[in-house]
């Protein structure tokens, strides 16, 4: 039960084709039943499924603006960053919870500065093994959907080499690279190997090249990363997925410009990296409206925000990651609950105007302040 009860505040996602919502009536329900009050933005949930009236039903309390809803919380729970027209209703004190990637974009990060709001990053909160418990269901999400959506873009339709991701028998199956065996890693060679592709992860670290090696089937070899191997991999690929994470630093471009012109004109390249600004020289953000373009030939998928395609699968599964946390932060105030779980500590990214996690200060050369100090 909570020792203080909390006016939590659920806008609705404003970026684009962005439907996924940060708390769905079952989350709603567990923070009213704690004894907080909720309030929803009209219609937040619509895009995944979830209706006003089913948040009402729990004990919610619905707002008609953004404006409303962002006067009345102490604690604001998002799935995206607040973006330029969100700023102004950000206040000194104001925790919000959701995800920043501040690493990539600098004027993100001096408005939330500015702010004097305390802000808890999903990204980089970390458990002592490394794992990022808040990032996974996600990265599990945007792995699938990688092979998903580069087996679209491989047909003639799109500009694409018109194959078939997995062949057929007599015909030989498509080669797919993954740069890096992590979670977006492990997910995306998991698909591509069903659907019967050919299938190469690269990464750095030999324990998990082995891991990968126990658990994967036969159609996906493990070869270390370097820049040898890389070239040499990306010259026969058909599909290659960016699947590389510093946890909440810019991602190493692993693909330069010059490299486009080793790989095959129609191959396609989904760099889900690009929250932290991509793992290829030559990607940038683009929407689900709009989600490719060519470069010397190779198709280039950069979609920011790939699972809030599947939003109804994405909030879900984040919701389930995120709402213990949120519930914890409602229940003891956020300096308690932050003393008292070093993983959400390193949550911590930005607290009254300072900047508290070492890989957003670097991005910028700001100043880095313990986040200890804040508490």
């Amino acid at each position: 039960q909570a020792t203080i009860a909390m006016h939590i505040g659920i806008p609705k996602e404003i970026k684009t084709n962005e439907n996924r919502v940060s708390l769905v009536p079952a989350g709603a329900e567990a923070l009213v039943s704690a004894g907080h009050t909720v309030y929803v933005e009209t219609s937040a949930g619509e895009g995944s499924g979830f209706s006003d009236e089913q948040y009402v039903a729990v004990g919610a309390k619905i707002l008609k603006t953004a404006d409303e809803v962002w006067k009345e919380a102490e604690m604001i729970i998002k799935v995206k960053e607040p973006i330029a027209v969100e700023w102004p209703r950000m206040r000194k004190g104001q925790v919000i919870f959701t995800y920043f990637h501040y690493a990539a974009d600098e004027k993100l990060t001096q408005a939330h500065i500015d702010s004097g709001a305390i802000c808890i990053a999903y990204e980089t909160v970390e458990l002592p093994n490394g794992d990022l418990p808040l990032l996974i269901p996600m990265s599990e999400v945007a792995g699938r959907m990688a092979v998903q959506e580069g087996a679209k873009y491989l047909e003639k339709l799109y500009g694409g080499l018109g194959l078939l991701l997995g062949g057929v028998p007599g015909v030989a199956p498509a080669n797919v690279v993954v740069l890096g065996g992590g979670i977006v890693g492990i997910n995306a060679a998991k698909m591509a190997a069903g659907m019967g592709a050919k299938v190469t992860i690269l990464d750095l670290s030999l324990p998990r090249l082995r891991y990968l090696s126990d658990v994967m089937p036969a159609n996906v070899t493990m070869i270390y990363s370097n820049r040898h191997n890389v070239l040499e991999q990306i010259a026969t690929a058909d599909l290659v997925i960016g699947g590389v994470l510093i946890p909440g630093a810019k991602a190493p471009k692993l693909i330069r410009k010059d490299d486009l012109k080793l790989m095959k004109p129609g191959s396609v390249i989904v760099d889900v990296a690009i929250d932290q600004g991509g793992c290829v020289e030559t990607i940038h953000a683009t929407t689900h409206e709009n989600p490719v373009y060519t470069v010397d030939g190779v198709i280039h998928y950069g979609v920011a925000n790939m699972p809030g395609g599947v939003p109804r699968t994405s909030t879900l599964a984040l919701t389930n990651a995120t709402f213990p946390y949120a519930l914890t932060l409602a229940n003891k105030g956020w300096k308690k609950a932050l003393k008292d779980d070093p993983a959400l500590l390193l949550g911590l990214n930005v607290a009254d105007g300072k900047v508290t996690y070492q890989g957003v200060a670097d991005a910028f050369g700001m100043m880095f302040v313990a986040p200890e100090t804040c508490l």
